[in-house]
């Protein structure tokens, strides 16, 4: 069996979303011939995007190896320093401190691996893969969670700002042998770099794993229709009015509409206009939420979780009637590049979606589904009508939409990480028949 190097700082016991790629990823390669050797930061490192969720660590085994950082994590900067490094493109002591502690615990594990993988973000493990698969004599290859410069999510101060960050990635990911993506729309954006065109990349989207939707969907006598969102709730304004003036957000770009906002505002007007269902519609939201959006959340009909573990999410998801799936928002016609890591569990999920999403992979992929009801994302009465229509479907005692068949099936985790051998396989020029030509190993069950 081939030994691969595994760089990822969001790693278990830290949770949320860019987690579960990871430690997933790393559950399923020894199935396809890969050992992983981890190596991550320390254990106790904790924030915003990256909650405790010892439960995770079940999933990894008890022989997995894994080399952590040694150092402590630098605290936050400064807001002054934020903004200096922001604006004068200092470098982050987070990002000297974790490029030179995976290099070196890297360096000190990695003696006999072949391949060195980086999961990102953070974006700084391009360079810590790169010094450490030249250290070691082996090829390295880059998995891009989020499409870096290329994503319309970030907001930089200037256009001038972008375009220098489009020159890091570049010159980040020049020595990597191949690159993962995980939308098809993001991989054409990297592909359309000039100086990336000729470098193989391949999509493998994110997922869900069937292990962790085992056993029968929790039983419900409480009569209420739910409505379940999951997710981090973007509610404080990031493309201040000095961004959008200078280039550094996208054109029409609206991240509050990756919120629960639009959906209780849906839901408001719904009960006004319906005063029979004043009672009988619940809204849950299970993710990080300020204490300032606590407060300013006073209906009686929101329940809020705050973050839950991954299995508690999951329970949660298969107790919806019926789950809401927001994104930011774009011009009509400006095809996102995302698509949200829940958008697989909740397939998985066999739940009806409401999906309030911009043009994109997301949309298309939601649209040939067969469980999903589309909206744009700001559309709060296209949102009050879809959940009406499925409330007196409840009420008839109609069955509830589900995917096609086979649909879901698409993005198991053990398929995926089955791609993301092939991969490592084209790199290493693997022989054996059952490989696939890294031309062949794109995006045909992608989203």
């Amino acid at each position: 069996m081939r030994r691969v190097l595994f760089i990822a700082y969001y790693f278990p016991p830290l949770g949320g979303g860019g987690v579960q790629r990871s430690v997933k990823f790393v559950k399923h390669l020894p199935s396809g011939g890969y050992e992983p050797l981890v190596v991550t930061g320390p254990a106790e490192a904790e924030g915003l995007w990256s909650p405790a969720d010892p439960g995770l660590v079940a999933a990894v085994a008890r022989e997995t190896q894994i080399e952590r950082v040694e150092a402590a994590e630098p605290p936050e900067p400064s807001r002054l320093r934020s903004r200096a490094e922001r604006w004068a493109g200092l470098t982050r002591q987070f990002s000297r401190w974790w490029v030179d502690g995976v290099v070196e615990a890297g360096a000190a594990a990695g003696g006999d691996v072949d391949l060195v993988y980086a999961s990102m973000s953070p974006f700084e493990t391009a360079t810590a893969a790169a010094r450490l698969a030249r250290r070691l004599g082996t090829p390295w290859v880059a998995d891009l969670r989020d499409p870096w410069a290329l994503d319309e999510v970030t907001v930089f101060p200037t256009a001038w700002h972008r375009r220098l960050e489009l020159r890091r990635m570049d010159r980040s990911l020049a020595s990597a042998s191949a690159v993962v993506m995980n939308t098809d729309e993001a991989k054409a954006a990297l592909k359309a770099v000039p100086s990336l065109a000729s470098k193989p990349v391949v999509t493998i989207p994110n997922g869900y794993d069937e292990d962790d939707f085992d056993g029968p969907a929790p039983e419900r006598t409480d009569g209420a229709f739910r409505i379940v969102h999951a997710g981090f709730a973007h509610t404080d304004p990031v493309a201040g009015r000095a961004s959008r003036v200078l280039g550094g957000a996208v054109r029409g770009y609206d991240l509050l509409t990756r919120s629960h906002v639009h959906v209780l505002e849906a839901v408001d007007a719904l009960v006004r206009r319906r005063p029979d269902l004043r009672g009988k519609l619940e809204v849950h939201l299970a993710g990080q939420i300020s204490q300032g959006e606590r407060e300013r959340i006073a209906a009686d009909h929101v329940r809020i979780h705050g973050f839950l573990s991954h299995s508690d999410t999951i329970e949660l998801l298969r107790s919806a009637d019926l789950l809401f799936l927001p994104m930011h928002d774009l011009p009509r016609g400006d095809r996102a590049l995302t698509v949200p890591g829940k958008t697989y569990e909740y397939l998985a999920s066999r739940r009806p979606i409401l999906a309030a999403v911009p043009d994109g992979d997301a949309r298309d992929l939601l649209a040939a589904s067969g469980s999903a009801f589309l909206s744009r994302p700001a559309d709060v009465g296209r949102m009050a009508e879809i959940i009406e229509d499925q409330v007196d479907r409840a009420r008839r005692g109609d069955p509830a939409p589900t995917p096609h068949a086979d649909f879901p099936a698409r993005f198991e985790r053990r398929r995926l990480t089955r791609r993301l051998a092939d991969v490592f396989d084209d790199v290493l020029g693997d022989t054996q028949p059952a490989a696939k030509p890294l031309a062949l190993a794109t995006s045909g069950d992608s989203a």
